[in-house]
């Protein structure tokens, strides 16, 4: 090979390898480019899930809003008799109850709260706290287990609890039992799987406090909000029992 071709082979061979160079650069570059989009995209993607869960909770809230009460298991439908044992007893107009034994029945938020519903003319005689289906629903005081039953259209499966500071409470749409009539029950021992049944549009607990049949605002017992009562004693008013107090102590 003379030397004019040897030149001119060496010259195509760095042109080729300088091309290569180049072409393995640009491919980096791409690369990076790519990378980087796709981080920005994950980046979006939790942006926009996040918004989504949001919206969805908002939603939520507001659909328990608008959902109407069950009725009322001491006072109306079938077997109320049976539910409620106190129908012809004497209620005294006051009572102080003891309610520092307690326990939160499940740690969720208030949904929907204690009241009169005017688009359904009916009363909320609880209050729902957002739960999941299978979380545990927990005693909220010492007692034993009067009652648990199934009604379709109401309050689903539920637990009627009898506690020895003369309250009864009552667990709504549950998804399982895990306890028996005449069971004893300690304040925080498990007693059923929060659930989505009977009249219900979403998981949640519908939770009653009761006095000899007399549906008391479970919120001037409990601040949801703290995880504790409001105070030791509650003093019980045949005038004042639907009312919740204004104040919002905090936990010390």
């Amino acid at each position: 090979m003379n030397f004019g071709k040897r030149i001119g082979l060496t010259l195509s061979l760095a042109a080729m390898l300088a091309g290569t160079s180049a072409f393995a650069q640009n491919l980096q570059s791409v690369s990076n480019y790519s990378s980087r989009h796709d981080k920005l995209l994950a980046r979006q993607s939790t942006i926009g899930e996040q918004i989504r869960l949001e919206e969805t909770e908002q939603y939520a809230n507001q659909l328990y809003e608008e959902c109407e009460p069950e009725p009322d298991i001491y006072t109306e439908g079938w077997e109320s008799g049976l539910v409620n044992s106190y129908k012809n007893a004497v209620v005294p107009d006051q009572a102080t109850i003891d309610v520092s034994d307690f326990h939160m029945p499940c740690p969720g938020i208030v949904t929907s709260p204690y009241g009169y519903r005017p688009r359904f003319r009916r009363m909320h005689k609880g209050v729902d706290l957002r739960s999941a289906i299978g979380d545990t629903i927990y005693a909220a005081f010492d007692g034993k287990v009067r009652l648990t039953k199934y009604e379709r259209g109401g309050y689903g499966y539920y637990v009627i609890l009898r506690h020895t500071n003369g309250l009864e409470t009552v667990y709504g749409h549950l998804s399982k039992f895990l306890v028996h009539p005449d069971d004893v029950v300690k304040a925080g021992d498990p007693i059923a799987l929060s659930g989505n049944t009977g009249r219900s549009f979403g998981p949640h607990l519908h939770f009653e406090t009761r006095f000899m049949g007399y549906a008391i605002n479970p919120s001037a017992l409990f601040d949801f909000e703290n995880q504790t009562v409001r105070a030791e004693e509650y003093a019980f008013d045949k005038r004042t029992y639907e009312k919740a107090p204004s104040y919002n102590p905090k936990r010390s």
